[in-house]
């Protein structure tokens, strides 16, 4: 069975990835990587080398094995785009998702430039395919926005925007082509502070243009005490799924 999740818009994760590096703001605090380093060196353990990225190819059939359908985060251990991870690894990961097509899928990544070329070339295959939802990160202007713009050009058929950690106001920006929105704030040790005027304006963004807004978390030290109402309000939008019973 899939590991299951306790991220609150996914049901279980899937990772035939493991490991990353940084590339902006918004992984300073990366919490899989706080996660695999305490491991680093334990013998047998998933993450013995720490979060050194890797390969995982005996986990490339896990989806095809679980009956029951289940929104999977894909590489929530890791991002599918990273330059270390060959096209046709890519290519492959793609294909069981193609094929174990009874699961909605959720790929995120911050390699917006290498998930719009690869859509648009060796993975437009999948890219029409709405069980398929490809995502970017999202946490301040300069290096969140251009990543939305890569994944809009894209054009897959379900495309979406993790905005968390937000770590700035984002002002007015277009929701042309997106058809999902995360926001939450930081959270563990160190956890830098998102205002909640930073949320709203998201938020009333998202109703304006009828896109669903999701609001995970305040974050901070102690997210379970700040809590997920905005505003007063829980807001748990998803976008329609093709979620369905595995034929016989």
């Amino acid at each position: 069975m899939s590991a299951k999740s306790k991220i609150e818009w996914t049901d279980a994760t899937w990772n035939p990835v493991r490991g990353c590096t940084k590339v902006s703001p918004g992984c300073v605090h990366c919490y899989a990587e706080t996660f695999a380093e305490r491991f680093r060196g334990v013998p047998a353990h998933p993450y013995e080398q720490g979060f050194d990225l890797r390969l995982v190819p005996e986990k490339l059939a896990e989806p095809l094995t679980w009956s029951k359908p289940q929104m999977v985060f894909v590489n929530s251990m890791s991002d599918l785009f990273h330059h270390d991870v060959p096209d046709a690894y890519i290519e492959t990961v793609t294909r069981v998702m193609v094929k174990a097509n009874w699961h909605t899928y959720q790929v995120l990544t911050k390699r917006s430039e290498r998930l719009h070329d690869l859509l648009r070339s060796k993975l437009a295959f999948a890219a029409a395919m709405p069980h398929i939802w490809w995502g970017v990160s999202v946490e301040n202007r300069k290096h969140g926005l251009p990543r939305v713009d890569h994944l809009r050009e894209a054009n897959p058929a379900m495309a979406f925007l993790s905005i968390e950690p937000l770590l700035e106001d984002l002002g007015d920006f277009t929701l042309g082509g997106i058809n999902w929105v995360i926001v939450g704030g930081e959270s563990g040790a160190g956890a830098r502070p998102m205002a909640s005027e930073w949320v709203l304006s998201i938020q009333r963004q998202c109703a304006k243009a009828k896109v669903p807004f999701f609001f995970k978390q305040w974050g901070g030290v102690r997210k379970k005490r700040t809590g997920r109402l905005l505003d007063g309000q829980t807001y748990d939008e998803m976008p329609p799924t093709t979620l369905r019973v595995l034929s016989a």
